[in-house]
């Protein structure tokens, strides 16, 4: 059988589920699609989406480290960063940034200094 590989899930460690919640969901857009935790009082693991991306945040310390840059190929960033822009979250008011390598880019940063960079192929370059 053919080795095949489906999708990356990247882990991010986070400090505070109420920040967390804030950022993700409430500004992202994206939805929690489970939270576990082995007790009530121990760290919470939780997955969240939005169409195709799925991330793990996570409070136990070995589940990542703060600093993770994650790439996301995005259609309609534009419409992305409007959506974003018309939140008015205090804490982030990313732009758009031609690259030169033929992309648009918006890149987030959560409460815990991880990166999410949205990507849109500049159609003009394709």
């Amino acid at each position: 059988m053919p080795i095949e590989f489906n999708r990356v899930i990247p882990s991010l460690r986070i400090f505070d589920v109420r920040k967390a919640r804030e950022f993700y969901l409430d500004y992202l857009g994206f939805q929690v699609d489970f939270e576990h935790r082995f007790e009530p009082d121990l760290p919470l693991f939780m997955a969240i989406s939005r169409g195709a991306i799925q991330l793990y945040l996570t409070e136990h310390h070995g589940g990542g480290s703060p600093g993770v840059h994650i790439n996301v190929e995005t259609i309609g960033l534009a419409d992305y960063h409007a959506e974003l822009a018309a939140k008015g979250y205090n804490y982030m008011r990313p732009g758009l940034e031609k690259q030169p390598w033929g992309a648009t880019t918006m890149t987030v940063y959560d409460p815990f200094s991880n990166h999410i960079i949205f990507s849109e192929e500049d159609k003009a370059l394709a």
